[in-house]
């Protein structure tokens, strides 16, 4: 006879808050490993709350080792617990036979974590806690290393999620908007070298997202441009002025998403056309993908990354220096 839903296996006793205490996980991270990965499967009580067993605490617990190490929880959830303790021991032993670096950036899981943790977060609309996730972690890492392992990979992340129908507008909106600021705040923070070259950083006429250019701009001040930020939604006329009465060396724009591809062709193309010819004009996001050979026809660089901006910015600078 099955037994009704109200009962509790006895070794399914502990509350999410006491293994989250114990694991060192947050409790978003925790429904997000249950949800997204099934890491564990704890039972439910009358009340409809989670309760774990001990084994369920000892698996967490190895799982938060092991991503702390620098490995992924999608690898790792689905694997049996002895396996993860044998990859436990293992990383273990390295770590005793190698220091680590003064110096060494976040691990792949630990920045996996923040990010669930700012989505989860998010997801409940806690904006005091996402923004304190996000403004310790830049502290921690510093603005290049929070930018690579942090802010891209959770607008992707929210991004997906967006359009999968599980994450609202609002939701959205207020980690995009947290991340702008603390973007904005680096470029303000940033003081740039003397002789520094300069670069425009916008959004095309149409384009209202400004989460991009703040991450190309916030990249571009820690390499040493002088950061000519001007937001989002500028027409190429404007922009193509200010580039002028600035004498920038390059134009960056971030294309996220414009409704009428043709429209915002015709503006980068007219911009290019508005540009001397020893201004760069690059464009990046989302937004270009489908016209990306178009740009380049027009003598537009396209980046595809952050990293592929600064990669081109670097060049281009030793070339102003050399």
């Amino acid at each position: 006879m099955q037994k009704p839903r109200e009962q509790v296996a006895p070794s399914a006793r502990h509350p999410i808050a006491v293994v989250s205490e114990r694991t060192g996980l947050t409790q978003d991270v925790l429904r997000v490993w249950e949800r997204r990965y099934a890491a564990v499967t704890p039972v439910r009580d009358a009340g409809g709350n989670r309760l774990y067993s001990d084994a369920d605490v000892h698996r967490l617990t190895l799982l938060q080792s092991a991503t702390r190490a620098g490995r992924s929880i999608g690898r790792l959830a689905h694997l049996p617990t002895r396996d993860i303790e044998e990859l436990v021991r293992e990383d273990s032993v390295a770590r005793e036979s190698r220091p680590a670096p003064l110096g060494a950036v976040a691990s792949p899981g630990w920045a996996e974590d923040v990010v669930l943790t700012a989505i989860g977060l998010a997801q409940s609309l806690d904006g005091a806690a996402v923004e304190e996730t996000l403004r310790r972690s830049a502290a921690n890492l510093g603005i290049p290393a929070f930018i690579e392992t942090i802010a891209a990979p959770l607008l992707r992340r929210v991004g997906d999620e967006w359009h999968a129908g599980r994450m609202t507008p609002a939701q959205e909106h207020l980690v995009s908007s947290l991340v702008h600021d603390i973007l904005t705040g680096a470029m303000r923070a940033v003081f740039a070298r003397p002789r520094a070259p300069r670069i425009l950083v916008a959004t095309p006429a149409g384009d209202r997202h400004a989460i991009g250019a703040a991450l190309v701009g916030a990249a571009a001040a820690v390499e040493g441009w002088n950061v000519l930020y001007l937001g989002a939604d500028l027409p190429s006329a404007d922009i193509a002025a200010a580039a002028a009465a600035a004498r920038v060396r390059v134009v960056a724009i971030s294309v996220i998403l414009v409704e009428g591809g043709r429209r915002v062709l015709d503006e980068l193309a007219s911009l290019r056309a508005r540009l001397p010819n020893e201004v760069e004009l690059v464009v990046g996001g989302n937004g270009v993908r489908a016209i990306a050979r178009e740009l380049l026809a027009l003598n537009i660089r396209v980046e595809d990354s952050v990293g592929g901006l600064v990669a081109e910015l670097r060049r281009i600078s030793e070339g102003v220096t050399g």
